[in-house]
């Protein structure tokens, strides 16, 4: 958890420079305390007015939106915290990233976090078979439709460059060659 209470601030100019220039985002970004408030009124409100009362509201109040929230953070911040303490480590990093399977659905693929490393990039982390990645899915999905541009999927040579060997010099494991 001590990752959390650092206030090293990542570089969003060198990192996400697309993201500063994307007005959407920054929109996003100025009404995120607003969006944050109606997505906890908002469930409490329906709540209140579909059961007419309070206990209605109450507890909707409290299971899609304080329970809902809690169960977000806690996802993401087992991805960054046991992501980096156990699991497989199938490619080079510069870190101790790891995959951790036990993840992959709740975090919706982000628990294949070695990967992730190795590629940070790629729009699937989820590169070799048997991976579940829903975010994914989802990303294509979007790029189906036209939501989203320019996806960098996995490379199979990309990913066969990073893989680590083992004692006796033979490759781990290869990627399943970054269908989507």
């Amino acid at each position: 958890m001590g990752w959390m209470f650092r206030r090293e601030l990542t570089n969003a100019a060198r990192f996400a420079p697309d993201l500063l220039a994307d007005a959407d985002i920054q929109r996003v970004n100025r009404w995120f305390p607003a969006l944050t408030a109606v997505t906890l009124v908002a469930p409490a409100a329906a709540g209140g007015l579909i059961s007419w009362s309070w206990w209605g509201a109450v507890t909707a109040f409290f299971w899609a939106g304080l329970v809902r929230v809690a169960v977000l953070h806690h996802v993401t911040w087992s991805v960054n915290s046991i992501c980096h303490m156990i699991g497989d480590r199938p490619f080079e990093a510069r870190d101790k990233s790891a995959n951790f399977w036990p993840l992959a659905i709740l975090s919706m693929g982000e628990s294949w976090h070695n990967s992730h490393h190795a590629d940070p990039t790629c729009a699937r982390h989820g590169v070799r078979r048997g991976q579940i990645d829903i975010s994914a899915r989802l990303i294509r999905v979007f790029e189906i439709l036209g939501w989203a541009t320019a996806v960098r999927w996995p490379r199979q040579e990309r990913f066969a460059r990073k893989l680590k060997a083992d004692t006796c010099g033979r490759t781990v494991a290869e990627p399943d060659g970054g269908e989507h």
